[in-house]
C-alpha cells in the first residue's frame, strides 16, 4: 500500500471522510455521514482510502459496490438527497467517490431500526442531532425561521413603549399600528410573532438573558475572589444590546495622549467593534435553545462574548475567510428591524466591520486581531485587550512626540474657522477629527470614517455634505476614484 495525494478532494471540498471499504454488515459508519451532509453544506464521502495513515485499499467489485451504496441511500435516507457517485483515481489507484449536496428538504434521517436518527457534521465527525438543532432543521425544511412563527402571547397585552422610543430617536420616524404587522412583530389574528415578544418592554422569553461577568484575573479558575462583579440582564432585544454595552464600557478603561488640537485615545477594546459583535450575538443566536443565554466573560486581558448556536449554514466561522465572509442569517425579522434601527447593515457586513474597528485602532498590531470560533451548538468572539501588559511612553519620547506633532500641525497651516449655529452640539468635535483624517489622507474613505468616530454611514455622509455646503471642504473628481481637499482647514469652533 502507498500513501496518496489527496490534495484535489481537500481543495475542492471543505467536508470530506474517507473509508476503507464499503461496509455491509455496518452501514450506519458511513449513511450517519450522508445524512450529515445532506443536512449542512454538503460533502464528499470516499471509499477505498484508509482514514488512520490514507492508504489505498482497492475496491475488487466497484459495478457491486455502486449498486448496493445507491440501493442503501435510496432505503435507508429520507428524503433521498441529491449525490453522485462514481469511481475516480488517485496516483493511479481507483477509488469510489461519492458526492453529497447539501439539501433543502432538511431535515434528512437515517432509518435505522424503525426509528428515525438525524445527522449533524461537527468538525470531521458526524454526530447526532440534538432537540434544539433538530427543530432548526425542520424549520429550515419548511422554509420558516424562528423569529417569523406565531407565539402564544397575545399582542394586547404587552406594550412596546422603550421600542417605539428608541425608533423615533434612531430613524425620526413614529411606529404606526400596520408597522407591527409589515415588520413580521404580530400576526392579524392579535398574536406576537417571536420576533415581536422579543421587541415587547417585558419579553416573556425567560432565556432572553445576558450574564455579564468581570473575571478576576486570566482564567475562572477559582483565586482568593472569583469576580470583581456580574451582572444578569433580562428583556427586550433592545435593552440587552444597551446593557450589556454598558457593562463592557465600565471595564473598558482607555490611555490617551494629547495632539496640538486634539486627543488620541486607545481603548483596551475598539468601541465599534464591541458594538458590531454584541449586535451580531442579538440577532445571530438561536432562541429556540430554551434555558441558553448571551455570556459576556471579561478578563484581564480579553473579552469573550458568546452565543447559543452556531454559524446558520453549518460552516465553522474559523474555517471560511473573514474579510468576505458574508453569513446567513438565521432570525431576518430581527435583523431587518434592527438594520431599519441602522443597528446593522443590511449587507451582512459584521465580520468586516469588527476586523476594520480593530485595524483601525491607535494601538492596533496584528496579534491584537479577534478570534472567531463557532460549532453547531454555539459562536464566540474574542476580543485582546489591545492595552494589557504595554508600558507607559517616558515622559522624553512623549515629548518628543508632542513637539513632532506641533510641527506637523503648524506646518499643514490649519488655521481656526467658525461653524454654523444650526449644526447639531457634537458636530464641531466630529467635524475636527474628519479635517484632520482628511489632512493626513485625503482619499480616507466613508467607511474608515466611521470606524475612526464610531458614528453611523449615513450621519458621516451628511457631515461631509454640510461641510461642502460651508465651504470647509470639497470633492475633487468623482466619488471612485476622487479625493477630498481642505478648502479653509482649522478646528471648528463655536461663534
Amino acid at each position: 500500500m502507498e500513501n496518496l495525494n489527496l490534495t484535489k478532494f481537500k481543495l475542492e471540498h471543505t467536508e470530506c471522510d474517507f473509508k476503507r471499504e464499503v461496509e455491509h454488515k455496518k452501514t450506519k459508519s458511513w449513511l450517519k455521514s450522508v445524512s450529515a451532509f445532506a443536512n449542512g453544506i454538503g460533502g464528499v464521502l470516499i471509499f477505498g482510502i484508509d482514514d488512520e495513515n490514507r492508504q489505498y485499499c482497492p475496491i475488487a467489485d466497484l459495478r457491486g459496490e455502486i449498486e448496493f451504496i445507491t440501493e442503501c441511500i435510496k432505503d435507508r435516507i429520507s428524503p433521498i438527497p441529491q449525490f453522485v457517485l462514481e469511481p475516480d483515481t488517485v496516483d493511479g489507484n481507483t477509488v469510489l467517490v461519492l458526492k453529497v449536496s447539501g439539501g433543502l428538504n432538511t431535515p434528512y434521517y437515517l432509518n435505522e431500526n424503525s426509528t428515525k436518527i438525524t445527522f449533524i457534521r461537527a468538525g470531521s465527525s458526524s454526530v447526532q442531532a440534538d432537540t434544539p438543532i433538530l427543530h432548526e432543521l425542520i424549520l429550515k425544511g419548511t422554509n420558516k425561521t424562528w423569529d417569523t412563527l406565531k407565539s402564544e402571547y397575545e399582542a394586547k397585552d404587552f406594550s412596546f413603549t422603550y421600542f417605539e422610543s428608541l425608533y423615533y430617536n434612531r430613524t425620526g420616524k413614529r411606529i404606526e399600528p400596520q408597522d407591527y404587522y409589515s415588520f413580521g412583530l404580530k400576526t392579524k389574528d392579535g398574536f406576537l410573532t417571536n420576533a415581536g415578544a422579543l421587541f415587547t418592554d417585558v419579553c416573556p422569553f425567560f432565556h432572553s438573558r445576558i450574564f455579564c461577568t468581570r473575571w478576576n484575573g486570566l482564567t475562572k479558575a477559582p483565586s482568593s475572589f472569583d469576580a470583581i462583579d456580574d451582572k444578569e440582564f433580562s428583556g427586550s432585544i433592545l435593552q440587552l444590546l444597551n446593557e450589556g454595552e454598558a457593562f463592557i464600557k465600565l471595564y473598558n478603561q482607555k490611555i490617551w495622549y494629547k495632539l496640538p488640537t486634539t486627543r488620541v485615545n486607545k481603548e483596551n477594546f475598539p468601541e465599534r467593534a464591541i458594538h458590531e459583535a454584541m449586535v451580531n450575538a442579538l440577532v445571530h443566536r438561536d432562541y429556540g435553545v430554551l434555558g441558553s443565554e448571551i455570556h459576556i466573560d471579561i478578563f484581564d486581558d480579553r473579552i469573550v462574548i458568546q452565543n447559543p448556536g452556531g454559524m446558520y449554514d453549518g460552516i465553522p466561522v474559523q474555517d471560511q475567510k473573514l474579510e468576505n465572509l458574508v453569513s446567513t442569517r438565521r432570525n431576518p425579522v430581527i435583523a431587518d428591524l434592527l438594520t431599519r434601527m441602522d443597528f446593522m447593515e443590511r449587507r451582512g457586513s459584521g465580520f468586516r466591520k469588527i476586523l476594520d474597528a480593530v485595524k483601525f485602532a491607535p494601538n492596533y498590531t496584528e496579534e491584537n486581531l479577534p478570534v472567531f470560533n463557532s460549532n453547531p451548538y454555539s459562536f464566540s468572539v474574542t476580543f485582546k485587550n489591545m492595552n494589557y501588559g504595554v508600558e507607559p511612553i517616558p515622559e522624553k519620547s512623549s515629548q518628543q512626540t508632542r513637539e513632532k506633532n506641533t510641527e506637523t500641525a503648524q506646518k499643514s497651516d490649519l488655521k481656526t474657522i467658525k461653524w454654523p449655529e444650526k449644526w447639531p452640539e457634537k458636530w464641531p468635535e466630529k467635524c475636527q477629527q474628519i479635517l484632520e483624517a482628511i489632512n493626513e489622507d485625503s482619499n480616507v474613505t466613508i467607511a474608515k470614517l466611521v470606524n475612526m468616530l464610531d458614528i453611523g454611514h449615513t450621519t458621516i455622509k451628511k457631515m461631509l455634505a454640510e461641510m461642502q455646503n460651508e465651504g470647509i471642504i470639497r470633492r475633487v473628481g468623482a466619488d471612485k476614484g476622487g479625493h477630498w481637499a481642505i478648502v479653509a482647514g482649522g478646528i471648528i469652533c463655536r461663534k
